[in-house]
């Protein structure tokens, strides 16, 4: 609580990294209920713009070493659940 965690998230592709390239983080609360997506990557990062992530998740990823790692700022004990990363290089998923 209160300093930042970092989500790693590691990927392999047989096709090249192009700017096709898509990673999705979504996130369900320990307590149940809906997915939430809270980053989005194409070409440039996209952090959620609302939601309880709002301004507190950042981009530490490089898809080019096939890193696709976000960092959550001022974590609180409300954030524990479960975060799925998703990477689709088309036309490798």
């Amino acid at each position: 609580v209160g300093e930042h965690v970092l989500l790693k998230c590691s990927f392999k592709s047989s096709s090249p990294i192009t700017e096709n390239l898509l990673v999705d983080w979504t996130y369900r609360p320990l307590t149940g209920g809906q997915m939430e997506r809270v980053f989005h990557y194409q070409s440039i990062p996209y952090p959620t713009a609302t939601g309880k992530f709002k301004d507190r998740i950042s981009w530490v990823g490089n898809v080019a070493n096939g890193d696709a790692s976000i960092a959550i700022q001022n974590p609180a004990l409300s954030d524990n659940g479960t975060f799925i990363c998703s990477v689709k290089n088309p036309p490798d998923v």
